[in-house]
């Protein structure tokens, strides 16, 4: 199954493109599910329904036409489904304290609730291949980078933490229920979560497929959003994702009459050739400025056609990463897929959290991660084709 996840900074018309690749993927014959993974949902909106139709479908995905399907998580049924022993344990927690019943019982849908449903959905729908592509409409970007580090978060705490606080409840709760109002979890809640993360059991490995599940990045040319982008760029390809295409979005016409237009027009040049610096070798789509509010199937095929000219959206437009930081020999290493780099050719200036390597026929601007942006670029070499950076101790000079 094949799965794409579209992430980028809130206002990029990322819910529109995510939109016009489900509607042209369907129409390719693919039997393909758009998700929301933002709770702001906003995917009725994108398809011009009435927003009481997806709301009627409580969260299940609602069959809009031939091939296509969407799906708004409803946070209140996937609570009663999948959470209701956890919601039903802090939220009284929140009441003992004496918030009303009320607001205890939104207090109690925490962070992250919404997501690891989300993925429960995803797991099951991957397992029992019910689609032939999934479309996540990925929330903005720092709820997005929640969503995909929460498999590995998830199973760090059973395996590092979750069996030592349950045994030491049992041993503390006869003595605590004595001289305390406060509620402590149950064997009913610790049996909740146990089985809630056997049914994620998996997960991981899906996002992280690099054959069938990728993420594009959706961004505009402007200065602050293509910087955000990068940073999201750095952070997925952290956490193993693959990412197969950037699109910078809301591209004005070159032939715009009016001087305010192409004062405007020039400046998003500059972006788009920094974007090349930024992102390359991975694929940029241009998405060019539509007239108009972009709702409703039509409108959207047509966003579709200007988006993948000649190409099948569902197609993995590019496999190989070309960036990774890792750690090697108890050094911090980046390496750069980087045809016929010389390490001689090689300038490295760094600038607070930013790199910036150029090379005789190469240039890239990366964002560090905070473990690399807190020691300087100490030795370069080439390994193959890629050019390998190493970070902190004595200097490679020789290298």
């Amino acid at each position: 199954m094949r799965i794409i996840l579209f992430a980028g900074k809130g206002g990029v018309g990322k819910t529109t493109i995510a939109a016009a690749t489900a509607v042209a993927a369907a129409q390719t014959g693919c039997k393909t599910l758009l998700m929301s993974l933002d709770p702001a949902h906003s995917l009725s909106d994108a398809f011009d329904l009435d927003i009481s139709l997806l709301a009627a479908h409580k969260g299940k995905p609602l069959k809009l036409d031939k091939n296509i399907w969407l799906q708004e998580l409803d946070i209140h049924e996937e609570l009663e489904s999948n959470w209701g022993e956890v919601h039903r344990y802090l939220a009284s927690v929140f009441n003992t304290s004496g918030i009303n019943d009320i607001l205890a019982e939104e207090l109690a849908v925490l962070p992250g609730m919404e997501e690891i449903s989300a993925l429960l959905h995803i797991n099951t729908y991957v397992k029992q291949k019910t689609y032939d592509l999934i479309i996540l409409d990925c929330a903005p970007t720092a709820e997005s980078l929640r969503f995909v580090s929460l498999p590995t978060t998830l199973e760090w705490y059973m395996n590092k933490v979750f069996s030592l606080q349950r045994n030491i409840m049992k041993i503390v709760r006869p003595v605590a229920d004595k001289v305390s109002d406060i509620p402590l979890p149950r064997d009913s809640y610790f049996n909740s979560l146990d089985k809630l993360f056997g049914r994620l059991k998996g997960a991981d490995k899906i996002l992280t497929d690099m054959e069938h599940t990728t993420v594009r990045l959706v961004t505009n040319p402007e200065k602050m959003v293509l910087r955000e982008t990068q940073r999201a760029f750095m952070f997925f390809r952290l956490h193993q994702l693959a990412i197969d295409a950037v699109i910078i979005n809301r591209i004005l016409p070159k032939d715009s009459r009016d001087e305010r237009f192409r004062e405007w027009g020039a400046i998003q040049d500059g972006y788009l050739k920094k974007a090349e610096d930024y992102f390359s070798p991975v694929p940029i789509f241009q998405c060019p400025w539509q007239e108009g509010e972009i709702l409703g199937m039509e409108k959207l095929t047509r966003l579709s056609r200007a988006l993948y000219p000649k190409k099948n959206p569902t197609e993995v437009f590019y496999r190989r990463q070309p960036t990774k930081f890792v750690k090697e020999n108890g050094h911090l290493v980046l390496r750069i897929h980087v045809p016929f780099a010389e390490s001689k050719d090689l300038d490295l200036t760094k600038v607070g959290d930013e790199l910036i390597i150029k090379t005789a026929n190469f240039k890239r601007n990366l964002i560090l991660p905070r473990s690399f942006a807190a020691l300087e670029p100490v030795g370069a070499r080439t390994d193959g084709d890629e050019l390998v950076i190493r970070f902190g101790g004595e200097n490679e000079s020789g290298q």
